[in-house]
């Protein structure tokens, strides 16, 4: 099982809204805020080997070339392009300098208009994780490390 969010203990979690904030709480910390649901251990479990595929769309390292050329290849202007795909020409410039990467959804957009490829899968493959590695800095880390830090300071 993962442990909580708060305190690192291990056991039965709970989701609650603490604070305003989603988190994974044993049912010591769960009472400062709302619990919401129990977390079904099934999905809590992470003990088993388990190597999880996960395909995630990016757009393609070279995607200021691509635009570029393109564009140029069809004599368009900068503003020009921005007004065919109802964008700031900054935004165009910005992205063919690399000062920005198109989002998803641009990038759709670029690639429909100059029917090029710009968003490519790729497949993530998730790690094993060891119950030692699982415990990472949680909130309740923080609160202990503030405190020291005011008794000490």
């Amino acid at each position: 099982m993962s442990g909580c969010d708060l305190c690192g203990r291990e056991g039965e979690l709970f989701r609650a809204r603490i604070e305003g904030s989603l988190v994974d709480a044993c049912e010591k910390c769960s009472r400062f805020g709302k619990v919401l649901w129990k977390i079904n251990e099934v999905k809590a479990e992470i003990k088993n080997k388990k190597i999880e595929e996960e395909n995630t769309e990016t757009v393609v390292d070279d995607y200021n070339n691509i635009i570029r050329k393109e564009r140029e290849r069809r004599g368009l202007k900068q503003d020009e392009l921005a007004k065919e795909l109802n964008e700031k020409e900054s935004v165009i410039r910005k992205i063919e300098n690399k000062q920005m990467m198109p989002g998803l959804k641009l990038a759709g957009k670029i690639e429909k208009f100059f029917n090029v490829k710009l968003i490519e899968n790729v497949s993530n493959d998730r790690v094993e994780i060891k119950k030692a590695e699982r415990r990472g800095f949680t909130l309740g880390d923080a609160i202990k490390q503030n405190k020291k830090q005011k008794r000490a300071g």
